[in-house]
């Protein structure tokens, strides 16, 4: 497959290549390619020396544009219309998106899945230095949305995943900001997209004391609106129009 991974960065630093060499060495049988988005105000200068570092390493495979608009939604909606080949991931690269679980993601997409979930909830997990309060939230939240969008799909806001190129032409991509994660699973739920989720381990202690710029406490009830929208939006609103 033709793969675009699309990575907004801000302060990964050596995070940063770690990432790239481990995404490509997990996918060795395909065309596959690191579309970095970068905020010109906010990326820092140490990150954008490891970009660099990349470019050479991997020549022709590893590419990057300054964002447009402000916040990460803006970012990746930016990369989707930059985006070419037959397939789209969304990573971070600060390992938090972690590279071994690439080759299940594309297994699930040549299966004839249109979008590929990930799930930080089933196995291999450590909350160690994960807000309680967030936590609980968290969990109540996933609930109450998983009854509302009739799916069992386990993680909601998970930002690690994969879409058949089509998808993610074919939508209305609304958010600029950290809901735009979880916006990318609703319109695709609601249109009746074929999903599939993989499992992925996943330790906050070890990725979050190096990375900055996630959601907050704050976002919540922007989570919770944007949720109920889309919940109730009409189709036609949601289907790029031709």
């Amino acid at each position: 497959m033709r793969i675009t991974i699309i990575l907004p960065t801000l302060d990964e630093g050596p995070l940063l290549s770690k990432t790239v060499e481990e995404s490509f060495a997990q996918l060795p049988k395909h065309d596959v390619r690191a579309l970095f988005v970068t905020s010109a105000r906010l990326t820092t200068k140490e990150t954008r020396t490891e970009l660099e570092k990349s470019k050479h390493a991997f020549p022709g495979r590893v590419e990057s544009f300054d964002q447009i608009r402000p916040g990460v939604g803006s970012a990746i909606r930016e990369a989707f219309d930059r985006a070419e080949g037959d397939a789209v991931i969304i990573m971070t690269p600060d390992m938090e998106t972690p590279p071994v679980a690439l080759p299940d993601i594309v297994e699930k997409l040549q299966q004839g899945y249109d979008v590929v979930a990930t799930t930080r909830w089933r196995r291999g997990i450590s909350f160690n230095g994960y807000n309680p309060i967030k936590l609980i939230l968290n969990l109540i939240f996933q609930q109450l949305f998983r009854a509302l969008y009739f799916t069992r799909l386990g993680d909601l806001t998970y930002g690690y995943r994969a879409f058949r190129i089509s998808v993610v032409k074919n939508i209305v991509w609304e958010e600029d900001r950290h809901p735009f994660f979880f916006e990318t699973i609703l319109k695709p739920l609601r249109l009746g997209y074929k999903i599939a989720e993989v499992d992925v381990p996943w330790d906050i202690f070890a990725v979050r004391k190096t990375s900055i710029g996630r959601a907050t406490l704050k976002d919540f009830f922007v989570y919770v609106w944007t949720g109920l929208r889309n919940r109730f939006l009409p189709k036609s609103r949601i289907r790029r129009q031709v």
